[in-house]
């Protein structure tokens, strides 16, 4: 087999989403690892609720983000189902409070009243979509479940686009940011560059994730779907946990 040709080399796109999720942790976590409100990217005098739920958006969304970026990878999936099964519990787990925390922290928004729409909107899309593929994989519709999933981890990777389109809609709307001008951060344009990155973010994420939901054609998602399913019945789990009760090994003997 040619490198070319080999699964790692035509999965290559895991491997930049891994690096910017890489980056994006290890830039941004420390800041919050002490609990210190003073070493917040936001503005944490925004009422008693803004920061505790702030801090618990980050870390659950830390290991989110990280188990996300494994739940894409097709080798995993295909190869270690069991470490695939693990690392989706995991991604829902902690879904659930990142989303709800989320809620809490779109409602003091810095930008006004655009922003604190748009991030609710993200908020709540995102809990009902990873609610909804944790639904499809419980009733073994696995075609669903990924499409759902999918859905689900555009909006988790808007945190880390947004860095991007921030920085766009600055240069867009604030040009006199690249003279070297003094804008000041109570500047309303400032305000209204962050509104609309809060909205492109997400937006464009989903947008790109319905694009590779329907570039493949459903009977092949589905095809797709009776492959993984598959390989899931080769390691037997007990009606009650879910967890595996005999390796793969012993169970296809």
């Amino acid at each position: 087999m040619s490198p070319t040709n080999s699964p790692l080399a035509r999965q290559w796109w895991v491997f930049p989403l891994a690096a910017a999720t890489v980056i994006f942790l290890v830039t941004a976590l420390p800041r919050y690892v002490g609990l210190d409100p003073s070493q917040s990217l936001s503005p944490a005098d925004r009422g008693p609720a803004f920061y505790p739920a702030l801090v618990t958006h980050i870390f659950f969304g830390s290991v989110m983000l990280s188990c996300g970026v494994l739940q894409l990878w097709p080798w995993l999936r295909a190869n270690h189902p069991r470490m695939h099964r693990w690392t989706g519990r995991t991604y829902v787990a902690t879904a659930i409070p990142t989303g709800v925390a989320a809620l809490v922290t779109s409602q003091f928004p810095a930008a006004g009243p655009s922003q604190q729409v748009g991030n609710t909107f993200l908020a709540g899309l995102f809990l009902v979509f990873t609610l909804l593929g944790f639904r499809a994989v419980r009733q073994r519709r696995f075609a669903d479940h990924r499409e759902w999933m999918y859905r689900s981890y555009a909006l988790a990777f808007s945190i880390i686009a947004n860095r991007f389109w921030g920085a766009v809609m600055i240069i867009l709307f604030v040009p006199e940011v690249l003279t070297g001008a003094d804008i000041g951060t109570e500047d309303p344009t400032l305000a209204s560059a962050a509104a609309a990155s809060a909205w492109v973010s997400w937006v464009v994420n989903l947008l790109i994730a319905e694009w590779i939901i329907h570039r493949t054609p459903r009977r092949r998602r589905t095809d797709q779907a009776s492959a993984s399913r598959r390989v899931e019945r080769q390691t037997p789990v007990s009606s009650s946990s879910g967890i595996s009760t005999v390796p793969p090994s012993k169970a296809t003997s």
